[in-house]
């Protein structure tokens, strides 16, 4: 039955359970936030950038989700609609086009992410955040440069300063 759903091959999001003296794994995917992962992007920082957290799963107010995995690696996709609890892990649509503007929103978090991990900033819902916002005055792809990178980088740590978060 589990092979009807998943494949080798395919990305996903899940609780390991148990790991066994073979080195294989027990993993759970039964509720929504768990599952197989689709219409996103991936990116690999270093896993001591993640700030621990009760919940890695953050729905942003932007229109994208972000996983921060403990392991360092982040999946940004669309916030899905309809999401309920009972469902056994969750799948989206692909036949479902994603709209430009949520697209570039994802690129947007992509660019602003590897500038934080690159200037060794912590790595959670709050500092996402305020470098999303501290990134609007560029362009998605002028986030590459390097001038800009460090700038949102700086003014997102100086913001988090200012705030309660450190």
């Amino acid at each position: 039955m589990m092979r009807q759903y998943l494949q080798e091959g395919d990305l996903i999001s899940a609780e390991v359970q148990n790991v066994f003296s073979d080195g294989s794994l027990s993993l759970h995917t039964r509720s929504f936030k768990y599952g197989k992962l689709s219409q996103g992007v991936m990116l690999k920082v270093f896993p001591s950038l993640i700030k621990r957290s009760k919940t890695h799963f953050h729905d942003l107010p932007i229109g994208a989700s972000v996983i921060l995995g403990n392991n360092g690696f982040v999946w940004i996709s669309p916030t899905m609609v309809n999401q309920e609890d009972n469902v056994g892990g969750f799948t989206q649509n692909l036949e479902e086009v994603v709209p430009r503007g949520t697209r570039e929103t994802i690129g947007r978090l992509r660019n602003c992410i590897l500038a934080l991990a690159q200037s060794n900033v912590m790595l959670f819902d709050t500092s996402i955040l305020y470098a999303y916002e501290e990134s609007l005055k560029y362009n998605v792809a002028e986030l590459l440069l390097p001038e800009a990178m460090v700038d949102v980088a700086i003014l997102t740590q100086h913001k988090l300063n200012l705030s309660e978060y450190s």
